[in-house]
């Protein structure tokens, strides 16, 4: 008799257990990811060969979740300062922040068309949460040559045409925001493409300036894990100490 109280009691926890953490189970183990690059370079320009750099100072939520960069100096193409970037996810909420900084750009590819072209500091930023992805671009000191100034904080997918004589050779993105199949988002801060038509093309391929790509966020921390652990636990014990306390009872009593 004594055993089988014991017994009853014991199932009883385990039910209780697979109960407390069963039904806590995420929906999805898949985590949020997010990435971010300083620069990226694809390109042919008229009569010379094709040149393809980077990503340069990536980072990704699976690591390395930061990274920075002195320079980089491609000749002809593009020149920068100091990069830094960030992708980072938040176990407790899901939530997803990618972000990367380029500083002092130039883009000589463009002095044909445009004439000198600098940027003090270009910045994306994209953040994924619950409530949805979201993503935005920073310009400080942008001077576009013959195009001038341009916002601080374009809007989003802002394109500009770059045109040699009567051609088009090229268009700049500005803010360019790209929604991915999986449900994440794709920002890239400045984004030249070379057109390569016509005799008089600058050349083909794409510069991409502070890239951030984030989301969608994971779900929130499931209970059967981290701190949520804790709680279920927690629960448990309230539920399996008077199962334990009832037994004890028992046994006093047939004593």
């Amino acid at each position: 008799m004594k055993s089988s109280l014991v017994r009853r009691g014991g199932l009883l926890a385990a039910v209780v257990a697979s109960v407390v953490l069963a039904g806590a189970a995420p929906a999805s183990a898949a985590p949020g990811d997010g990435s971010a690059y300083g620069v990226k370079v694809d390109v042919k320009l008229l009569g010379q060969d094709a040149v393809k750099a980077g990503p340069f100072a990536a980072a990704n939520t699976e690591g390395p979740t930061s990274s920075s960069l002195a320079k980089v100096d491609l000749t002809g193409i593009l020149t920068a300062g100091a990069i830094n970037t960030e992708a980072k996810r938040d176990e407790n909420s899901g939530a997803v922040t990618a972000k990367a900084s380029t500083a002092d750009v130039t883009l000589p590819l463009l002095k044909a068309a445009l004439g000198n072209v600098g940027i003090k500091l270009v910045e994306a930023v994209c953040t994924a949460t619950q409530k949805g992805v979201e993503g935005s671009t920073k310009l400080v000191g942008a001077n576009l040559g013959s195009v001038g100034a341009v916002d601080a904080a374009p809007a989003a997918n802002t394109q500009i045409k770059v045109g040699l004589g009567a051609l088009n050779v090229a268009t700049i993105i500005l803010n360019e925001q790209i929604k991915n199949k999986d449900g994440s988002l794709t920002v890239n801060a400045v984004h030249v493409k070379l057109l390569g038509e016509g005799l008089k093309a600058l050349g083909s391929g794409d510069v991409i300036v502070s890239s951030a790509t984030c989301g969608p966020a994971a779900p929130p921390m499931p209970l059967a894990s981290g701190a949520g652990l804790w709680i279920g636990l927690g629960l448990l014990g309230a539920v399996a100490v008077p199962v334990g306390t009832r037994i004890f009872r028992r046994r006093s009593a047939q004593a």
